[in-house]
């Protein structure tokens, strides 16, 4: 197995719907994991084009309800992926999500809602 490390920011929450039961919001997702078949000699690290992620392996990461999501592509994917001498990868993204969200709304306007960003993995 390989243990992946996951870090995300969260740049903007762009809509909250509650009429749709959702909300949209721009993040960035950062994995990083070691694979060793990627070691080079070295004490840099290299900078990738995000159009060679095809050729690597990556984590299967998904946005847990999920109703729509995107890269960002303006020019090129917004993907980063920087390797290290000891084959540590870091892989870096830029995502637009809706996700589901139930609301009790029954309460309103003394309401509180609670809506969740979940990551998962199939592997």
């Amino acid at each position: 197995p390989v243990s992946v490390g996951m870090s995300m920011d969260i740049a903007s929450i762009d809509t909250i719907s509650e009429i749709n039961m959702d909300y949209t919001a721009t993040i960035f997702l950062r994995q990083r994991w070691t694979d060793e078949r990627l070691c080079f000699d070295g004490n840099k690290s290299l900078s990738l084009d995000g159009r060679l992620v095809e050729m690597l392996w990556v984590p299967d990461t998904f946005i847990v309800d999920s109703k729509k999501s995107f890269l960002h592509d303006i020019t090129v994917e917004n993907r980063l992926i920087r390797i290290y001498p000891n084959g540590t990868v870091l892989y870096a993204l830029r995502i637009t999500t809706t996700v589901a969200c139930s609301m009790d709304l029954t309460k309103y306007p003394m309401d509180k809602q609670t809506c969740t960003l979940q990551l998962e993995s199939c592997k």
